[in-house]
């Protein structure tokens, strides 16, 4: 059964909603050698960093993250509290002291409620517990959210490198049938030119002559780099195939097709054969390009 090709690029976002309350999540992704998380989380719930850290690692292999929580709360709720005993003590007591020093006269509703200990209030506090899970569940769903365009910008990866090993195994397929004609070609000119050197009358062994064009032809043979690109090429379309965080991977097979390709370039002096190699490394460059944003 065949993987999935993540990008390493991506955004996503998830809002829930719980009583009058939105917890937001936006989560955005760019290509890094490592995973690198940064978050950035309201004040109070600074200590959630390292379980949203684990809820990244477990759902990406590879990328720069950057996740932004926000969280909009009901205000919170005050209550008032009348302390009826007391107010009645002080009433008790101010009535005795009225009596004891012979004034005339009571406490006023108003002048009671502003007595010390009379009225309090208390706020609300939020359940730091239920917004920690409420935060947690939306990082989660925007997650989701990023690896499904994750996953489509991968596909679309998947069918640009399919396109650009296409392209290489056509020049290669050039390349090698060029390859016969170059031998023959350098062949015919080293016998020119031993012909011009030695002049009329001269001439060298054939023995002589053949371990020559061995050598030269050893030399120009392309065979061993040709069959190790198709080797790549091969594993490349496995790796397509299999899906997964293959980024790295990746990267390193693109660093071995342009190293077959400077070594064909460097046996070859021919011109059509360097025209080859130049459109070779083109392709290779063009599709690694692509495998530095594969996860």
């Amino acid at each position: 059964m065949a993987g999935s090709i993540y990008s390493m690029t991506g955004f996503g976002s998830a809002e829930v909603k719980r009583g009058g309350g939105l917890a937001r999540v936006e989560i955005r992704t760019v290509n890094h050698r490592h995973l690198q998380v940064k978050a950035r989380l309201p004040f109070v719930h600074a200590p959630l960093e390292p379980q949203l850290e684990a809820l990244v690692k477990k759902a990406l292999a590879r990328g720069s993250v950057q996740v932004q929580v926000n969280l909009e709360t009901e205000v919170a709720g005050t209550s008032v509290t009348v302390d009826h005993k007391l107010a009645k003590a002080y009433l008790k007591e101010f009535r005795a002291l009225g009596e004891a020093i012979k004034v005339d006269g009571d406490l006023t509703l108003a002048q009671i409620a502003a007595l010390p200990g009379i009225v309090s209030s208390t706020e609300e506090s939020n359940d730091l517990a239920k917004e920690a899970k409420w935060i947690l569940a939306t990082v989660k769903a925007a997650l989701v959210d990023l690896k499904t365009m994750r996953q489509a910008e991968g596909e679309a990866m998947v069918r640009d490198l399919r396109v650009w090993a296409k392209a290489i195994a056509k020049q290669r397929d050039l390349i090698a049938k060029r390859s016969p004609k170059v031998v023959a070609q350098h062949s015919i000119k080293l016998r020119q030119r031993v012909d011009a050197l030695l002049g009329d009358g001269q001439s060298v062994s054939a023995k002589d002559l053949a371990r020559e064009i061995a050598l030269m032809a050893d030399r120009l043979d392309v065979n061993e780099e040709l069959a190790r690109l198709q080797a790549h090429l091969d594993q490349l379309e496995s790796l397509l195939i299999k899906g997964g965080a293959v980024g790295r991977k990746l990267d390193f097979l693109a660093q071995e097709f342009m190293r077959e390709a400077n070594t064909i370039g460097s046996k070859c002096s021919d011109a059509k054969t360097a025209h080859h190699v130049v459109e070779l490394k083109a392709c290779i460059e063009r599709m690694r390009e692509q495998v530095q944003n594969v996860e």
